[in-house]
């Protein structure tokens, strides 16, 4: 995501994306995935009236974000919680309504780099992979899950076609010992997917660590709350952009800004009756993705999807 040597993904489009909406004198934009600060420092450093709000559920993140922003002084704020709290951190901040929120989803680069967090299978790590300091690990998930429920985290949010047979040779491997490290389960990935399906699509390990992450961090279900507070939140004017990287995140993002931009009036209808225009509208024309030069340049980039919405009046609010 970003990093002193890392630049976000669709960086310059993002912050295109956010300026209609924060280039005005005392705009507020919410970083609701603070990271390393990439976003929030490109958009400090273009928009001299703008004020960040940053929110990480990670303090290391936090902590490190903080200090690569310290030169913008008191217009950066750092808030440790999870982007499911907007709606508690803007009243904390003694805020109704901000300009812009801004998620850029998955896990960050510091999250990667960082060996002991246990989120990368190119190193044997602690299978860790919180983003917080709280609730059950990797480790965990793969020592108490029934086989089951095993399957169905895979196959949901790792996409794994060999989610059933994988999740048989975890419960049949711990019961001989524990799992502790990514090591150990690389190798069993290894062995449980067929020569064929390892040449393609990527590291065999991908999307069972993907998966594991999504479970461990609760991801869906923080987004599934995130996203109307996100739009309730925003002003006459205001943006919410979002980049997702998995599928189902994605439907979510989708499915959010449909509801917030649909009509209350029968479909059959000839004209819109004053009063009952939509009071969002969609920005981005279905979901962005990644040009193939930024994808050379950044992996990563390759399974983006950018999604903006903005509100056009002050009525309703998002389904």
């Amino acid at each position: 995501m970003s990093g002193p040597s890392h630049v976000p993904v669709l960086l310059d489009r993002v912050v295109a994306l956010l300026a209609p909406a924060i280039e005005r004198d005392g705009a507020v934009l919410v970083d609701a995935t603070l990271g390393l600060g990439g976003h929030s420092e490109a958009v400090l450093s273009r928009f001299d009236a703008v004020r960040v709000i940053g929110i990480d559920r990670d303090p290391q993140a936090l902590e490190l974000a903080s200090a690569r922003l310290a030169p913008f002084g008191d217009r950066f704020t750092a808030v440790h919680a999870v982007y499911d709290e907007l709606p508690d951190v803007l009243a904390e901040q003694g805020l109704r309504t901000v300009d812009g929120v801004l998620f850029d989803l998955g896990v960050s680069s510091m999250q990667l780099d960082v060996r002991e967090r246990g989120f990368a299978y190119a190193e044997d790590a602690p299978l860790d992979m919180r983003m917080g300091s709280e609730g059950p690990t990797a480790a965990d998930v793969l020592n108490t899950y029934d086989a089951a429920a095993l399957t169905r985290v895979l196959r949901e949010y790792g996409e794994e076609k060999f989610a059933r047979k994988i999740a048989a040779a975890i419960v049949r491997e711990r019961a001989k010992e524990p799992f502790t490290t990514s090591g150990r389960l690389v190798e069993l990935l290894y062995a449980e997917i067929p020569a064929p399906a390892r040449r393609t699509g990527g590291h065999p390990a991908k999307r069972t660590f993907q998966a594991l992450r999504m479970e461990v961090n609760d991801e869906l279900a923080v987004l599934r709350r995130a996203l109307p507070a996100a739009i309730d939140a925003i002003s006459v004017g205001g943006r919410v952009v979002v980049e997702s990287y998995h599928s189902l995140e994605d439907r979510l993002v989708k499915q959010a800004f449909v509801a917030a931009t649909r009509l209350d009036v029968p479909e059959d209808l000839p004209f819109v009756p004053e009063g009952h225009e939509p009071a969002l509208r969609l920005v981005t024309r279905g979901a962005e993705k990644a040009s193939p030069e930024e994808i050379s340049e950044n992996p990563r980039a390759a399974s983006v999807r950018l999604r903006a919405i903005e509100r056009v009046t002050q009525g309703g609010v998002a389904a």
